[in-house]
């Protein structure tokens, strides 16, 4: 279908049209996923708060790590379900712009707040006798502040210029949400400008972030080659493990999707790479620090010793 945008205030998720007579099985499969994230991250939440012991920098950097998970896969997958229900799978030009620039913001979010998290191992790790000093209170909450607010002026801005641009290709949208790949696509004339801003976004606001994961990661590693001990190596390395492995999944997919080069053929393959970080991430964030954390394991048991909880902290 060719429109432009003066003629229209909407445009059309394909989503998973590619795949007629499975809507029924996909909707069930997402609205299963979605309410095993909000659940998942809720408990992760609930325990940290309500456990003295867990009111540490650690788990403050993980209660704000689960409050983003629901923030963003709460801007995407309820019109992902939505669509999934009906044959109108119009989105408004309006709420389009909402939905990128939210999911956009708190992706860039979460790259600072795993960079802060890292930090935080770093120095728990190579400086245990200045940790408390470190890591304290003011320090903790102006990092996860620094983490909320840095995305919010470049993306802001990506959004406007983007959806100031004139749209002259196609109103259908090659993807199950408003990502920035896609919409870029649909753009007529020259988007230079937008791929400029965006691969300044993607330096400024993942690129950095991620070295300093990875500088942080390398003086951590270091440190644990010099402990004399198996035991101590491994306890040492056990503190850090659950954030490197969300860091490697979520890092891993969205430089794929965000930095390599893109052709027009290449917009499908994104459209499911992009489920890994905007659906399987934040389902499998709550379970990485559960089943790999004795301590989250244990306030568990304590919450909720009378319901499943308790079973699921013991798996």
């Amino acid at each position: 279908m060719r429109i432009n945008k003066s003629t229209t205030n909407s445009s059309v998720l394909l989503g998973f049209s590619t795949f007629p007579g499975l809507e029924g099985l996909f909707f069930t499969a997402f609205l299963t996923i979605y309410l095993l994230i909000l659940i998942g991250n809720a408990l992760i939440i609930t325990v940290t708060l309500a456990d003295q012991t867990l009111h540490t920098p650690m788990y403050f950097f993980l209660r704000n790590l689960s409050c983003l998970d629901i923030c963003y896969t709460s801007i995407i997958i309820p019109k992902m379900l939505e669509n999934l229900l009906s044959e109108d799978r119009t989105i408004q030009f309006a709420r389009c712009a909402f939905q990128m620039s939210v999911f956009l913001i708190t992706g860039a979010a979460e790259c600072f707040l795993l960079a802060a998290m890292a930090y935080d191992r770093y120095v728990a790790i190579c400086q245990p006798l200045r940790y408390t000093l470190i890591m304290n209170a003011r320090v903790c909450y102006g990092l996860v502040a620094a983490s909320w607010l840095a995305g919010i002026p470049m993306q802001l801005a990506q959004t406007f210029l983007l959806f100031t641009s004139r749209f002259c290709n196609s109103n259908e949208i090659n993807h199950f949400f408003c990502d920035l790949p896609a919409l870029l696509s649909l753009v007529c004339g020259d988007t230079s400008i937008n791929e400029q801003v965006a691969l300044l976004e993607a330096v400024l606001l993942a690129v950095i972030p991620f070295s300093m994961i990875l500088m942080s990661y390398i003086c951590i590693g270091i440190t644990i080659l010099k402990i004399p001990s198996v035991e101590g190596r491994h306890k040492a390395f056990s503190t850090c493990s659950s954030h490197l492995m969300v860091v490697l999944g979520f890092y891993g997919s969205g430089i794929i999707a965000y930095v390599t080069p893109k052709s027009r053929d290449s917009l499908g393959t994104d459209k499911y790479l992009s489920l890994f970080y905007t659906v399987l991430s934040p389902l499998l964030n709550p379970l990485i620090y559960s089943l790999r954390n004795r301590e989250v394991q244990i306030a568990f048991g304590k919450c909720f010793p009378f319901c499943f909880c308790e079973l699921y902290a013991q798996l």
